[in-house]
C-alpha cells in the first residue's frame, strides 16, 4: 500500500534529486520502468522539478534487444531527452539505445541521482505536462505534446463520468502498462484527482494469468477497470472455472474497452462466461479515443448494455452510406463526446457530412495535444482552427459514433475495400482463441493483390484459417486470402507492425514453409 500523501513525499524528494543533477524546467526525462512505486517516484518527481516525463516501455523480449535499442534511441533522440530515469534491471539493458542517443545527463536510476533537499517548481497551465508516443501500429510512433491544462481537464471528465454516488465510493484496478495512455492517464491520474484506491497489476502477469485480473477485482471490490477488447477475449477464451473459486464481480460497474477496435462478439462472450459470477453486463462500456486527444473522445452510457448494429456491408464499403441489414456486418457504438467534446464527420474536402454517411471523424475539446513535439509539418496535417482529424473512419447515428476503420488501413480486393478490423473479427470468430493478423501484399508474378491472414503460430493459424468466414462475414472470396505465420513484434505496446510472411501461395492455397 502507498498513500498518495506518500507519493507527493516521495517526489518532492526526487524532484530535489532531479533538480541537484541539472534537469530544468521543460526539459524532458524519459521513464523506463516497469509497473513499480518506482515508476511513480521518476514520474511525479519529475513533474514536481518541472520536468517533462516521457514514459517508455521496457524491453519485454531479450531476443529482439537490437530492435529495441532502435526505436529506443529514436525515441528518446525526437523529445531530446535531458536524462533518462530507469530501475536497476531496466538499465543494465538499456546501453545501446543510450548511446545511440546520447542524453546530456546518461542514463540513471533514482538512488544514483546525489541527495538533496525535497524541491516542488511552479508551472504554468500551458506548460507541459507529459510526452506520449502515438501508438504507432501502422506507422513510427510520434511524440505527442501535452500540456497541464489538457491533462487535467481530460481527468476531470474522466471523473465526473463516473461520480462517486448513491454510496458507492469508486475505485480501480489496473493490469495496462504505465506508460500507455490508458494506463497513466485513464486510471493513474483519475484516482489521484479523487484520491481513490487503484490496484495495479503487472501487465506480464495479467497475460501469463488472465484471471489474476479478475480475482484483483473481486478482492479489492474495485469498481471501474478499463482493458482493450483482446484483454475481455482472453479472459474468456483461457480461465477456468477452478481459477475463479470464490469470485464476485458484482461490484465492477465501469468495464471500459478501448484503445483498439471493439468486437460485439467478444463483449457478448465475456458477459455470458462471467455472468455467474456476478458480472453485469450493463458493466461493458465502449469507449473511444487517442492518444493526441489526451486519452477518451467519447463514452458509451453507463449502466446500460452496449450498442450494435448491423449495416449493409457493400454500402458501406463502396458508397460510404450506412444502411441498417440484419445479415451485415455489426459494428458497436462508442457513444457520444465527453462534456465540452465535439465530434463531427467530414468528407475529403472536410466538409461535414449528414449521419449515416461514411468519413474522416474531425475531434474538438479541450484535452487535445499541443501538437507533436518538433514534428511541425506533422502537426499541421492533423490540427487545423482547433480540431483534430483522428485519422479514423466513421459515422455517426442517431447522436452515436460507430467507427469503420483507419483511412491509411482499407484493404482493396477487385475493387471493393474490406476494413481489417472486420476481416480480424470474422476470422477470430472462427475459433474463439488467439488474435489472428490482417494485411495486403502483392505477388509479382500474377500482379494480384492478395489479403494475409496470420497469426502467431501455425497450429493456432492451421486450425482457424478464416477462409470460410471471411467469405460469410465479409465477402471475401478463397482465391484471395493466402494464410501466412507472423513475426509477432512485441517492442511495440499497441500492437504488431511489419508482418514477417513465411508462407507462400500457389493458387490460393497455402503453403507452409
Amino acid at each position: 500500500m502507498l498513500p498518495w500523501s506518500e507519493v507527493h513525499e516521495r517526489a518532492r524528494s526526487v524532484a530535489g534529486r532531479l533538480r541537484e543533477a541539472g534537469v530544468l524546467p521543460g526539459q524532458r526525462v524519459a521513464l523506463v520502468y516497469p509497473t513499480s512505486a518506482g515508476f511513480f517516484d521518476a514520474f511525479f518527481g519529475t513533474l514536481l522539478a518541472g520536468g517533462v516525463p516521457v514514459p517508455l516501455y521496457p524491453p519485454v523480449r531479450l531476443g529482439r534487444l537490437d530492435e529495441y535499442h532502435q526505436r529506443t534511441a529514436a525515441m528518446l533522440r525526437a523529445v531530446d531527452a535531458r536524462l533518462v530515469l530507469a530501475d536497476k534491471r531496466v538499465r543494465r539493458l538499456l546501453g545501446p539505445a543510450v548511446e545511440a542517443a546520447r542524453p546530456a545527463l546518461g542514463c540513471r536510476t533514482i538512488e544514483e541521482l546525489l541527495p538533496a533537499a525535497p524541491s516542488s517548481t511552479p508551472v504554468g497551465e500551458g506548460d507541459l505536462a507529459l510526452v506520449q508516443f502515438s501508438s504507432g501500429t501502422t506507422v513510427e510512433p510520434k511524440p505527442v505534446a501535452l500540456s497541464h491544462r489538457a491533462v487535467v481537464a481530460q481527468t476531470v471528465r474522466l471523473n465526473g463520468f463516473w461520480p462517486d454516488s448513491d454510496g458507492v465510493v469508486h475505485s480501480g484496478a489496473s493490469w495496462l502498462p504505465l506508460y500507455h495512455d490508458m494506463g497513466l492517464i485513464g486510471c493513474v491520474f483519475p484516482a489521484l484527482e479523487r484520491g481513490a484506491a487503484l490496484t495495479l497489476i503487472p501487465p506480464e502477469l495479467f497475460v501469463a494469468r488472465p484471471a489474476v485480473w479478475l480475482r484483483t477485482i473481486s478482492r479489492y471490490r474495485a469498481t471501474v477497470s478499463p482493458a482493450p477488447n483482446f484483454a475481455f477475449g482472453l479472459c474468456a477464451d483461457r480461465i477456468r472455472d477452478e481459477e475463479l473459486e470464490g469470485v464476485d464481480l458484482s461490484s465492477w460497474r465501469v468495464a471500459l474497452n478501448g484503445a483498439e477496435p471493439v468486437a460485439a462478439d467478444v463483449l457478448r462472450r465475456f458477459q455470458r462466461r462471467f455472468a455467474a459470477w456476478g458480472f453485469r453486463s450493463e458493466a461493458l462500456t465502449p469507449v473511444y479515443g487517442l492518444s493526441e486527444a489526451s486519452l477518451a473522445v467519447s463514452f458509451s452510457p453507463l449502466d446500460r448494455p452496449f450498442t450494435s448494429y448491423r449495416f449493409d456491408r457493400r454500402a458501406l464499403a463502396e458508397d460510404g452510406e450506412a444502411i441498417d441489414d440484419p445479415t451485415g456486418v455489426e459494428i458497436v457504438s462508442v457513444g457520444r463526446p465527453l462534456p465540452d467534446f465535439e465530434v463531427r464527420v467530414v468528407d475529403r474536402g472536410r466538409s461535414e457530412l449528414p449521419e449515416r454517411r461514411v468519413g474522416r471523424v474531425m475531434v474538438r475539446g479541450p484535452s487535445l495535444m499541443e501538437g507533436y513535439l518538433g514534428l511541425e509539418r506533422a502537426t499541421a496535417r492533423v490540427m487545423m482552427a482547433g480540431w483534430l482529424d483522428t485519422g479514423d473512419l466513421g459515422f455517426i447515428a442517431e447522436g452515436d459514433l460507430y467507427l469503420t476503420g483507419r483511412a491509411k488501413d482499407i484493404l482493396i480486393l477487385r475493387g471493393r475495400n474490406h476494413s481489417p478490423v472486420e476481416v480480424e473479427h470474422a476470422v477470430e470468430g472462427a475459433r474463439q482463441t488467439s488474435l489472428p493478423i490482417v494485411f495486403t501484399m502483392s505477388f509479382d508474378t500474377n500482379g494480384r493483390t492478395m489479403m494475409g491472414v496470420g497469426a502467431a503460430d501455425m497450429m493456432s493459424l492451421h486450425q482457424r484459417l478464416g477462409v470460410h468466414a471471411c467469405g460469410t462475414n465479409c465477402g471475401i472470396g478463397a482465391s484471395e486470402v493466402v494464410a501466412a505465420i507472423l513475426n509477432m513484434r512485441s517492442s511495440k505496446p499497441d500492437g504488431i507492425d511489419d508482418p514477417i510472411l513465411i508462407a507462400k501461395a500457389n493458387c490460393g492455397i497455402p503453403e507452409f514453409i
